[in-house]
């Protein structure tokens, strides 16, 4: 399938790469190395997010690509869609992409529908950017320091610094390979994990408040309101890992992370964020309320008030 798959890639001229909403780093690094790639071979790439690029990855070169709209679809020969359980999960724009005569599907989820024409989904990769990275190599195409930079992001924010499950063999080799590049880990890390503006630690003490537990203490669910965001004058995008404060609670099992989006035909809706310590499988859970996600780490959108998600969120603790 690699081999069609980059036969596709080399032949087409105009390619459109996206990721899902709300991206983490290894929907923002994986599409970037690509793009930068694809780019490097003389092909004209668009990189496509709905939502905003946390200003916590602005310190990747190039990131300033990506752009959050796109007005004809039918101008694209191909396209990359990245990190994607299916593809509602690329946002609006989803309901145009038939425009494409090739999607192409780049994914690590378990919860993959095997959407697109052609699709590499490894359940067994550490991140979508190692996917990617054996793509690039087998194109011959040099590694460059930017393209190194988004390779190492995407590892080291999906593997949670090495520490979930997910780590393998291959994470380590790459990254170590990336160093040799001239990457400096203690550079990446310190843009992802050690600043955060005034705006967010103030958003952070909101969010730690609304902390709840249910009554058999293995489930914590932390809310993030618009509300919030206006006081702290943060975007939603700042909250994107604030979860692991929920999940790290003695005895937890389930973290929740409920972030409110902006209103949508003027009914709310919701992004959840689930993580688990790996005794639950919070893909099956995202995956019955139409999301998707790795055995650890999964999400979900959902349109309701936010006590009513609240109450069907609280009802699963009893299960675990």
């Amino acid at each position: 399938m690699i081999n069609q798959i980059i036969k596709h890639l080399k032949k087409s001229k105009n390619i459109f790469l996206a990721s899902h909403i709300h991206p983490d780093g290894d929907a923002i690094g994986s599409t970037l190395a690509m793009g930068l790639s694809l780019k490097a071979l003389g092909k004209d790439v668009t990189l496509y997010n709905e939502s905003l690029i946390s200003a916590v990855y602005h310190f990747i070169p190039s990131v300033k690509m990506f752009v959050n709209h796109v007005s004809d679809l039918s101008v694209y020969d191909c396209a990359l869609i990245v990190d994607c359980g299916n593809i509602q999960r690329i946002g609006a724009v989803s309901e145009h992409i038939s425009r494409i005569p090739v999607v192409i599907n780049i994914d690590h989820h378990i919860t993959n529908t095997r959407f697109g024409n052609f699709q590499i989904v490894d359940e067994k990769a550490c991140a979508s950017a190692e996917i990617i990275y054996d793509i690039i190599k087998k194109m011959a195409i040099p590694l460059s320091k930017n393209i190194a930079t988004a390779l190492y992001t995407a590892i080291l924010t999906d593997t949670g610094s090495f520490r979930f499950s997910n780590t393998n063999r291959q994470a380590f080799k790459i990254c170590e390979e990336m160093v040799g590049l001239g990457i400096d880990p203690y550079d990446v890390s310190q843009h992802v994990y050690g600043t955060y503006s005034l705006g967010r630690i103030r958003l952070l003490n909101l969010v730690l408040d609304s902390i709840e537990i249910s009554d058999n203490g293995k489930l914590s669910m932390m809310s993030l309101t618009q509300e919030m965001l206006e006081e702290t004058g943060t975007e939603l995008e700042d909250g994107n890992d604030l979860i692991n404060y929920a999940r790290i609670i003695e005895d937890v099992k389930v973290a929740v992370l409920i972030q409110e989006q902006k209103k949508n035909n003027g009914k709310p809706l919701f992004h959840v964020s689930l993580r688990s310590d790996g005794t639950v499988n919070v893909a099956d859970i995202a995956f019955s309320f139409g999301g998707g996600g790795h055995c650890c780490a999964a999400g979900f959108d959902f349109k309701a008030d936010l006590l009513d998600i609240k109450a069907k969120i609280h009802s699963l603790a009893e299960t675990f």
